[in-house]
């Protein structure tokens, strides 16, 4: 079997090199390849021929909330992403598998249990969810229709999300702005709302408390 490739996407460089150790200790043979930002990831994981494990940090600059995880799944469906945030509280845990991760660790983890989460990762390992906190029942159904967005999509909700117009969102990613518009017409249905404030209130399912 070839080395397995390991992309490592976290925007702290320190975070990245501990990242970089775990994953070399874990399988000295692995290829890594890194990203500081969520732009970067996403275009890594749409052009790799293989990736192999994802290491993310849900506060990537780019990211809204989950969606980097959203987006990351919505490029790479087969390969397995461990997030990896100072957040561990069991909602955000459940959530974050929701989106698409296979597990998660805590910034705290020790460097074996990092180790060994990504040897699991690697094997085909999927531990069960944590008992989630009480939420609404609406987010849960809101986070299922994000799901079944594409990345092209994803990527465009992404810019909703920050504010940004059509016309920015186009130029952001290279896109003509009919483009975008034709997008948003297949998010508002996929979601089920009407115009664009209420695909913004509908997408805050993507929101996280994160801390640290």
């Amino acid at each position: 079997m070839s080395a397995p490739i390991v992309l490592v996407a976290d925007d702290h460089p320190m975070f990245r090199e501990a990242l970089r150790l775990a994953v070399g200790r874990a399988v000295p043979a692995a290829v890594i390849v890194e990203a500081g930002q969520l732009s970067e990831a996403a275009d890594i994981a749409r052009t790799a021929d293989r990736l192999d494990l994802i290491l993310l940090d849900l506060r990537m600059p780019g990211a809204e909330g989950f969606s980097g995880v959203a987006l990351l799944h919505a490029e790479r469906p087969t390969t397995p992403i461990l997030v990896v945030s100072s957040a561990d509280h069991p909602d955000i845990v459940s959530r974050a598998q929701a989106y698409g991760a296979v597990g998660f660790l805590p910034k705290t983890a020790r460097l074996e249990d990092i180790e060994a989460a990504i040897l699991a990762a690697l094997a085909g390992e999927r531990p069960a969810p944590p008992p989630a906190a009480d939420t609404d029942p609406t987010t849960g159904d809101m986070a299922r229709r994000i799901a079944t967005l594409t990345p092209a999509e994803l990527r465009v909700l992404v810019g909703v999300l920050a504010g940004r117009l059509n016309k920015q969102i186009a130029h952001d990613l290279g896109i003509a702005e009919t483009t975008v518009k034709g997008h948003m017409t297949i998010i508002m249905r996929k979601l089920n709302v009407g115009n664009r404030t209420q695909v913004v209130l509908a997408a805050r399912a993507l929101d996280i408390a994160l801390e640290g």
